[in-house]
Order: C-alpha cells, then sequence, then structure tokens
C-alpha cells in the first residue's frame, strides 16, 4: 500500500526516483543548489516492523562532508525510531525537505568530493539494485557519418527530408478511401 501511495503522490516529481520496488531516492533541494543531497531509502523484508536501510552514498552527495551526511543520518534515524512499526518512507522524505537548512547550515559552499566515505544506516540485508548503472546506447563511426551525412551544420535535418514517406503516407490512404 505505501508502495502505490508514494508512487501517487510524487507522480511527475522529478526528485522522486524508484529504484526498484523496495528501494527509492529523493533529491532535497534544487539541481543547481549546492546544498542540495539525495537520499535512498531501501525495505528490508521485515519493514515497517524494522528500520529501513537509509544511505546517502550516491555519487550526487560526493561535495558535502562526512560529518554532515552521519549528521542527516542521525536525524533521521531519530525519526525512523519515532515511526517504527509505521509506513514511513514519505515522513522521512518531507522531515528531510522541511530540516534541509538545518541539516546543512554547516556545510561549505563547496567540499571537495570525497572518495570512500560510504555512509549509510539500517538493516544491511537489503541488496541495492542502483549499484547497476544503464549503459548509454552508442552509436559506431558508420551511424554517426550516416547521421551527420543527413543533417546541416547546425545538425538540423533539411527542409523536405520525410516528405518520400507523406507523399507515400497520402498515396496509400487514397487508395483505401
Amino acid at each position: 500500500m505505501e508502495l502505490e501511495a508514494l508512487r501517487s503522490i510524487y507522480e511527475g516529481d522529478e526528485r522522486f526516483r524508484e529504484l526498484s520496488p523496495v528501494s527509492f531516492q529523493y533529491r532535497i533541494g534544487e539541481n543547481g543548489d549546492p546544498k542540495a543531497f539525495l537520499i535512498e531509502i531501501s525495505w528490508p523484508e521485515t519493514y515497517p516492523q524494522t528500520a529501513p536501510v537509509i544511505s546517502m552514498d550516491a555519487f550526487f552527495n560526493n561535495t558535502i562532508s562526512a560529518s554532515i551526511k552521519q549528521s542527516i543520518l542521525d536525524k533521521l534515524m531519530t525519526e525512523v525510531d519515532v515511526n517504527l512499526g509505521t509506513a514511513m518512507t514519505y515522513t522521512l522524505f518531507e522531515y528531510a525537505k522541511d530540516n534541509k537548512e538545518l541539516f546543512m547550515e554547516n556545510q561549505p559552499a563547496y567540499v571537495a568530493p570525497s572518495g570512500g566515505n560510504n555512509i549509510s544506516v539500517g538493516t544491511p540485508d537489503v541488496v541495492s539494485s542502483s549499484k547497476k548503472k544503464d549503459k548509454k546506447e552508442q552509436l559506431s563511426k558508420t551511424q554517426k557519418r550516416k547521421l551527420a551525412d543527413k543533417t546541416d551544420h547546425k545538425g538540423e535535418l533539411p527542409r523536405g527530408w520525410n516528405w518520400v514517406d507523406v507523399i507515400k503516407h497520402v498515396s496509400i490512404f487514397t487508395l483505401f478511401s
């Protein structure tokens, strides 16, 4: 039921992402905001009787210091303890949104990305599918050349490039009318 509620509440919200039916990400703050951060919540099999796994290991959070990440996670875990036994994913996302300024008040404008400070809390028995990244489709040299030959210097297709298809479609339509 919570899954359906989350889907309907966050439908069309670009900051919410469902990684799997038991794993979700939510970006707190706007895209260009240096104090924005990403929270990932995964449900173990015994959720909501047990605490969800809350993680800030996403690449998006590399500019946030480890102490700030741990502070955010500690405050979220306090909220988890209060809501244990109930559906709490929406509550945690909203709590983080409401307290963003408080969470990030000690965060400097820029911190050099840190490599190995993976921080997460909760039960680690959930295997996250977020580790797998979809590969972007690569074009071969021949495909790139054909695409470049079709377009002008601005990358636009020339006027009338699909007129033959329109004429074929119209002639077929008139035959069957």
